[in-house]
């Protein structure tokens, strides 16, 4: 497995809470707050679809430039 896909599975749920708040607040203060209750089911499948480019787009941010070396004792 590669890095980027090892680092985006491990941000996916963190991606899709962060973006299900979002799509939540702005469901619940638009006009669509009288059929909430009915559009929720559909924000949850949209921010678990969302979430999956989003967290591919975040993961190369998050890898290390270069690798830290430990320097040698000289010994």
């Amino acid at each position: 497995m590669s890095r980027t896909l090892m680092i985006s599975m491990l941000i996916y749920l963190m991606v899709q809470a962060v973006t299900f708040g979002i799509g939540v607040i702005l469901l619940l203060t638009t006009p669509l707050s009288a059929h909430a209750m009915e559009l929720m089911p559909w924000m949850v499948g949209v921010t678990f679809v969302i979430s999956v480019p989003v967290a591919w787009a975040i993961a190369p941010m998050l890898k290390a430039r270069r690798e830290i070396t430990v320097p040698s004792s000289g010994i």
